[in-house]
């Protein structure tokens, strides 16, 4: 049986995960943070020995963007030692790595869908270190696959979404940052495409040729503001939503302006359809209990 280890458990992308792969017939193993702690390399050495996966979806990363210009040193012994470390052992147990990325890694204005194709030009801590980690696996690992999503979403944890919910029912007005370009993505859409992957790849008579970057977003494009109004709309609260500039907002850690990513690599490769992003957060709406 097939055998796929994955870590992050208890956030958005790994939960999703967890719930998707139940009617799976391969073998799938979750890893909390608990259990194997990126900042121990050890640990992750002893996790390959004991599982000697056939798949390995590097989910788990040092996401606090902001906090990241002041926590260098975490934040690249997170996304890039440890993920370096991963795809060293990937290459000795001969497993498949599948390792989550982000839009930040472009940080472009090409006002065109980006393309897996596009320089690479990211700015800050947290996109710089999620880049040096894609570099690690592509210099040791033949076998892998780079997911690059924007915006990520879902029904619990700390996201846009839910801060949105919060905020709105507790306030007349909200300013929110409207010169940003993307679309938001719902966790579990990543986690069935991630699954789509190793589906394919275990079908597939030329794996090779599908190792690589891809990128993976709910189609549509929108702005943070307007992601806001859409969700308050949907849930039926009345916030005013006023839009202000990146710089007005003044995050320490610099924002892309346009993350809007072409996927037609992922929906052609793989043969797959991709919800629009309006879908998916009526979706993830509908199953939660609003106050």
């Amino acid at each position: 049986m097939v055998k796929i280890l994955y870590n992050g458990t208890t956030g958005q992308v790994g939960r999703a995960i967890s719930n998707s792969s139940t009617q799976s017939s391969q073998e799938w193993i979750g890893i909390s943070s608990s259990e194997c702690n990126l900042l121990d390399l050890d640990s992750i050495t002893q996790l390959f020995e004991q599982h000697q996966p056939d798949y390995f979806i590097q989910v788990a990363a040092y996401t606090a963007v902001d906090k990241a210009e002041e926590d260098k040193d975490n934040a690249y012994a997170v996304n890039t030692l440890s993920t370096s470390h991963i795809a060293a052992l990937c290459q000795k147990h001969h497993t498949t790595l599948l390792y989550v990325s982000s839009d930040y890694v472009y940080h472009c204005n090409t006002q065109q869908p980006i393309k897996e194709t596009t320089v690479c030009t990211p700015q800050g801590i947290y996109a710089k270190s999620k880049h040096d980690g894609e570099k690690a696996i592509i210099s040791q690992l033949p076998q892998h696959i780079i997911l690059r999503t924007s915006w990520v979403y879902d029904q619990e944890g700390h996201n846009f979404v839910n801060t949105m919910l919060r905020l709105g029912t507790a306030r007349e007005s909200l300013t929110i940052v409207g010169d940003q370009y993307g679309a938001p993505t719902y966790a579990p859409d990543i986690a069935n495409a991630l699954i789509t992957i190793i589906d394919t790849l275990e079908t597939s008579k030329n794996r090779d040729d599908l190792y690589g970057i891809y990128n993976f977003a709910n189609l549509g494009v929108t702005t943070w503001s307007q992601f806001a109004k859409e969700i308050f709309a949907i849930a039926n609260i009345d916030c005013i939503v006023t839009d202000i500039t990146t710089e007005q907002f003044g995050a320490p850690a610099p924002r892309p302006q346009w993350s809007v990513l072409s996927t037609e690599k992922y929906r052609t490769t793989f043969d797959q359809s991709i919800r629009t992003w309006q879908e998916c957060l009526r979706d993830c709406l509908s199953g939660k209990k609003m106050a």
